[in-house]
């Protein structure tokens, strides 16, 4: 555990010394959010007070959708663009070599992205209610936060499985455009799942991050209880436990025959 968490550190250290690096970066994509979320707040203004999905005001409704969206098929991605940027740079038969196992090796390169898609869905989120007047006293925030914490199980197995398909067929950002649109339309990012015909509705019904946004819009906007988080937690507890397994069989196995076949390195 300490020798990963060395590793951890090392990761964390070169991102963070990059990202000062490219300082003025980060402050145009800080001024790209705050014009994201005016542009949300004026749309839910112009659609009227009297739209509100499942109950809850469409801003507040919109702003969680599309920041959690956004976190989840980037911290998806950021698994793909690791093994891919190995793949570019012919690093992927080296690293294959270390003494870190294959997994926790994807894990750790992608890490660092996921931290830092964390910390902007926190500020995202953070700075979209307190400047545009959301209420959220009352709010379960301990709920909220074991929601996120069983998606994002989820979003790192959906991450590992990707990028087992990008060593497998090297097609790992076509499956990230496709998760990406069937996300966006199935799960109830910008308009609530109700509004889906039926056959669409029942499948959306399948997808873990319906669960994701059902359960931290409740915890955030309606100050649900525990007992009206139950069948999120356990949807997504359950998801976790079954996709992580499989998630890291698909990697091992798409290894195994990149081996075999000689194309750690294909891109």
């Amino acid at each position: 555990m300490s020798r990963l968490l060395d590793k951890l550190l090392v990761i964390l250290r070169r991102d963070a010394l990059t990202a000062l690096r490219y300082r003025s970066a980060s402050w145009t994509y800080v001024l790209g959010m705050l014009a994201e979320m005016a542009a949300f707040f004026y749309l839910a203004r112009a659609v009227g007070p009297g739209f509100r999905p499942d109950g809850m005001d469409y801003f507040p409704f919109l702003l969680i959708g599309t920041g959690f969206y956004g976190f989840f098929v980037a911290g998806v991605a950021s698994f793909v663009s690791s093994v891919h940027e190995a793949q570019l740079t012919g690093t992927m038969e080296v690293l294959m070599t270390t003494s870190t196992a294959e997994p926790v090796l994807v894990f750790l390169t992608a890490f660092s992205a996921f931290l830092s898609r964390t910390l902007h869905l926190v500020f995202y989120l953070g700075m979209g209610l307190w400047i545009f007047g959301v209420p959220v006293t009352g709010a379960n925030i301990p709920g909220a936060l074991l929601v996120f914490g069983l998606s994002l199980g989820v979003a790192v197995a959906m991450g590992i499985a990707v990028a087992a398909v990008q060593v497998a067929i090297q097609k790992g950002n076509g499956v990230v455009w496709l998760l990406s649109s069937v996300l966006w339309l199935l799960t109830g990012t910008t308009f609530p799942v109700s509004a889906l015909p039926e056959p669409l509705r029942r499948i959306g019904e399948l997808v873990p991050i319906t669960y994701s946004l059902d359960g931290l819009r409740s915890a955030l906007l309606q100050h649900a209880s525990w007992a009206s988080l139950a069948r999120p937690l356990v949807v997504l507890s359950a998801y976790t436990v079954i996709l992580l397994p499989v998630s890291l069989w698909m990697l091992d196995q798409a290894l195994r025959h990149a081996r075999r076949e000689g194309t750690l390195s294909y891109y």
